[in-house]
C-alpha cells in the first residue's frame, strides 16, 4: 500500500482547521490567525513533534506508523470512516473489524475533556493504555516515553515494571482477578488479534500468578477500589478508582476521585500545578522492583 503524502497532508491541514482548542479541551488565548489548531497544539494533542506534523502536512514524512495515524485521529477527533481514510492516505491498513480498535469517538473525548480536574486514563479492550490527560500524568508519572508492551496495563503489573501505585494484598488480588477476567473476555471476543494473542500467551509464560488465574477461569469485575499513589513531591495520595466501559467501542476509562475526608482534593490542587516536573528514577520505563518485592505491589498504569 503506497502513501499519497500531498493528499494526507491537505487532509491533515483540512482537519486542523476545523478542530477548535475549545472542542480539544485546550485554552483560548492571545491572538489566533484561524479557528482551528495550530501545528504545535496538534503536535501537543497527538505526542509528536512539531517538526513531524509540518513534514507530514508538506508530504515529506515517509509511511507514517499505525500508532502515529491513530495518535493524529483521535487528537483531531474523527470519525471512524475518517480515521480508516486517513490510514489509506498514510499507507497503512484501517484497523481490522473483529480486532481490538482505540479508536475515541469524538462525542467520547469532548466528554473526556470536560473532565480536566479528574485524573483518568483511556484503555482499549487489551488494556493498552492509548489516552490520559495531563493530571494523570501528574499523578501517576508521565507516560509519553513508554513504548509497545510498558503501555500495557497488565504486561506492567504482572512483569514488575516499577510504577508509583501500591495495592494491600487484598486489593491487589481483586485487580489481578478483574484484570485477568476482563483480558479473557476480550480473549474471547477478538480470536483474529494477533497482538492480544501474542501478550496472553507471553505472559502466562512469563508470570505463574497469572497463568493461575487464567487457568483457572475466575471472575471478577472492575469496582470502585482504594489505592495509593506515591507521588515523588507531595508523598502518599489515596484515591477511589473506577472504571467505566463504553459501550460499542470496548473502551476502558479508569477514574481516580478523592475519598471523602481525604487531602486528596488539595493534593489534586497542587498537582495541577506541579504537573509532570517531578519525576522520581523509579518511573523510568525499564525500572523493575528491587529483589525480593512481591508482583503487583507497584504499577505504573494500574486501573
Amino acid at each position: 500500500m503506497t502513501q499519497d503524502g500531498t493528499a494526507l497532508g491537505q487532509a491533515l491541514r483540512q482537519w486542523r482547521d476545523r478542530t477548535s482548542p475549545q472542542d480539544a479541551g485546550l485554552p483560548v488565548g492571545g491572538v489566533r490567525r484561524a479557528p482551528g489548531l495550530r501545528r504545535e497544539e496538534l503536535a501537543q494533542l497527538a505526542g509528536l513533534s512539531v517538526d513531524y506534523v509540518i513534514r507530514l502536512e508538506r508530504g515529506r514524512a515517509t509511511s507514517p506508523s499505525p500508532q502515529v495515524l491513530a495518535a493524529l485521529s483521535r487528537a483531531l477527533r474523527l470519525s471512524e470512516p475518517e480515521r480508516d481514510h486517513l490510514f489509506l492516505l498514510g499507507g497503512q491498513a484501517p484497523p481490522a473489524a473483529g480486532r481490538v480498535s482505540q479508536h475515541v469517538p469524538p462525542s467520547v473525548q469532548r466528554l473526556l475533556d470536560q473532565l480536566r480536574d479528574t485524573p483518568l486514563s483511556v484503555h482499549d479492550a487489551a488494556w493498552n493504555l492509548i489516552s490520559w490527560n495531563p493530571l494523570w500524568a501528574a499523578l501517576v508519572g508521565d507516560p509519553s516515553p513508554w513504548r509497545g508492551r510498558e503501555r500495557n496495563v497488565a504486561w506492567r503489573h504482572f512483569t514488575q515494571l516499577a510504577g508509583r501505585v501500591t495495592h494491600t494484598p487484598e486489593q491487589r488480588d481483586r485487580f489481578e482477578t478483574a484484570l485477568v477476567s476482563d483480558l479473557r473476555s476480550s480473549r474471547a471476543r477478538y480470536p483474529q488479534d494477533g497482538p492480544l494473542r501474542s501478550l496472553v500467551a507471553d505472559l502466562r509464560r512469563e508470570n505463574g500468578r497469572f497463568d493461575e488465574l487464567w487457568r483457572s477461569h475466575t471472575v471478577g469485575f472492575h469496582t470502585t477500589d482504594s489505592k495509593t499513589i506515591h507521588h515523588p513531591a507531595l508523598g502518599a495520595v489515596t484515591v477511589d478508582c473506577d472504571t467505566l466501559t463504553v459501550p460499542g467501542n470496548d473502551l476502558r476509562i479508569a477514574l481516580c476521585s478523592a475519598p471523602p475526608g481525604t487531602t486528596t482534593p488539595a493534593q489534586f490542587a497542587l498537582l495541577a500545578t506541579i504537573g509532570i516536573q517531578a519525576v522520581a528514577p523509579t518511573d523510568t520505563a525499564t525500572s523493575r522492583r528491587p529483589p525480593g518485592a512481591r508482583a503487583g505491589r507497584g504499577t505504573a498504569a494500574s486501573g
